[in-house]
């Protein structure tokens, strides 16, 4: 959470573009890289992000925090924007084509799947699990995000939350070949 982000996030409303700025300066390396997981095209990348920011900036007078981080929020754009991209555009995403170094990764599971398998096997056994446990598996494992915050940016509650980060690595196991790891974390 960045420091002073409800004051900051009250001058924005009010036209404050400077504050904005920092919001937009703090947010921008997490939202772009979980863009980057789902789209893996740094272009599309970089446009999806700016798309988020410009519609955060647009409809940031009808944010109302609701006791979740204001980044919950900034997910929730990115996620509906990539959504929207692959509706209009109609292709998968080639993980292969994922820029290793543009990616942050925390332990996975107490076995630190991280140091047993590379990424990016990681990344193309992700690619078979549904854009909702991509979701979760990324916003968890790789922005590090609470499973509440989690829930607030998909609108589910933190059980379901937790249940699809089971499943996505129960899924992962299976086509990792993997089922001696524990994925629950938290």
């Amino acid at each position: 959470m960045l420091e002073g982000e409800d004051k900051l996030i009250n001058r924005a409303k009010k036209g404050e573009k400077e504050c904005f700025g920092q919001i937009y300066d703090h947010y921008t390396p997490q939202i772009y890289r979980f863009i980057l997981l789902k789209v893996t095209n740094r272009y599309e990348a970089e446009d999806l992000t700016h798309d988020v920011f410009l519609s955060a900036w647009q409809n940031l007078r009808g944010y109302k925090s609701q006791g979740f981080p204001f980044s919950s929020w900034l997910y929730q754009i990115a996620r509906n924007k990539v959504i929207d991209h692959y509706r209009t555009k109609k292709f998968h995403a080639n993980v292969d084509e994922l820029d290793e170094s543009a990616v942050k990764l925390v332990d996975m599971t107490e076995n630190n799947l991280e140091k047993i398998l590379s990424l990016e096997v990681i990344q193309k056994a992700m690619r078979n699990l549904g854009p909702e446990q991509q979701d979760v598996l990324i916003m968890k494992f790789i922005e590090d995000l609470p499973h509440r915050d989690i829930a607030a940016t998909l609108g589910k509650s933190e059980g379901a939350v937790r249940l699809i980060q089971h499943r996505a690595l129960n899924a992962l196991r299976e086509q990792l070949g993997d089922r001696s790891a524990d994925g629950e974390s938290e």
